[in-house]
């Protein structure tokens, strides 16, 4: 059964980030579009998004009774892939910054199947657990979305266990020159278009040039490995606008200094 909590540290947890204007304005555009957000998902990606969770989970090779936090989680689709793969005797924690998001996917986190959801209104940049706390730790499409992205990865190799994984599903601009101009078309003429018509068009505005000025796979590489994470992997996937990292938290903690 699903529960949501909020993050103790902070007064207002929906509100009160230091990171400045990018924060708030990602919060209140997701608060916004929130309604929509499960269907325009399934419209915009083909229905492949559900596809790239699930393969992220297996290859973070979760198994039945882990501990696995997701950081970004909006309606919970990622923490419930997570639920399935740990089954009832496993933990499974859902947090984001946008309460808005979190509630419009309880319902559909009280139907998971496997472990109880615990959803909690938390950023990412200062999640409020102890380290070396979980088995797995995700991202799935929300790491591009944080103000500060080397903080926020670090905190998530901060409170994954040694040994345990922390893995990133993100969209990525695909290496093949071919097919670049097939990705810009649809995502800076076509997905705009569509998500205008279901809901706010400056959300589906804001989803391409976010891509646009990510940091490639391989930034997003090194800055796993500052995090402290070892035998960095990655897997891309829809031609390469779709990519896994994965990365392995050392048996002895090199992360405690440097993510606090």
């Amino acid at each position: 059964m699903g529960q949501i909590t909020r993050d103790a540290s902070h007064n207002n947890a929906a509100s009160a980030f230091p990171g400045g204007d990018k924060e708030r304005y990602v919060r209140d555009m997701f608060a916004a579009i929130a309604p929509q957000y499960d269907r325009l998902n399934a419209i915009l990606s083909f229905k492949q998004d559900r596809q790239w969770r699930r393969l992220a989970v297996r290859l973070s090779n979760v198994r039945p009774g882990d501990s696995c936090l997701d950081v970004c989680t909006g309606t919970g689709d990622f923490a419930v892939d997570l639920s399935n793969a740990v089954g009832t005797t496993g933990k499974v924690i859902g947090a984001d910054f946008c309460e808005p998001m979190i509630r419009h996917g309880m319902n559909k986190v009280m139907r998971a199947g496997g472990a109880p959801i615990k959803m909690m209104v938390a950023n990412a940049e200062h999640l409020p657990y102890a380290s070396k706390q979980f088995d797995v730790v995700t991202v799935g499409f929300g790491i591009r979305n944080v103000a500060g992205i080397q903080k926020a990865v670090s905190e998530m190799a901060r409170v994954a266990r040694p040994g345990g994984r922390v893995v990133i599903l993100e969209f990525n601009r695909p290496p093949a020159v071919w097919y670049k101009p097939f990705v810009d078309f649809y995502i800076f003429n076509v997905l705009p278009r569509i998500g205008g018509l279901f809901s706010r068009r400056e959300a589906y505005t804001y989803l391409p040039e976010s891509m646009k000025k990510f940091v490639s796979r391989e930034e997003l590489s090194s800055i796993m490995q500052k995090a402290g994470l070892t035998d960095i992997k990655l897997r891309d996937l829809n031609f390469g606008s779709v990519c896994i990292h994965i990365g392995t938290k050392p048996a002895e903690d090199v992360t405690e200094g440097s993510a606090r």
